[in-house]
């Protein structure tokens, strides 16, 4: 588990997880990206690259 920097709530990390996963925090919806660390995962934040409709 990792704590959310945004709201510290817990975010559960699956045992299967892979580098560059995306993970929510289940209270404040936040996206982080997992990193590998010294032990388990960290988190960043997530890039969103929106959509681009040519506007």
């Amino acid at each position: 588990m990792v704590k959310c920097p945004e709201c510290d709530a817990e975010i559960k990390v699956p045992a299967d997880s892979i580098e560059g996963e995306i993970v929510t925090c289940p209270d404040c919806g936040a996206s982080y990206e997992l990193v590998k660390a010294a032990e388990g995962f960290g988190i960043k934040p997530a890039q969103v690259v929106g959509e681009d409709w040519g506007q």
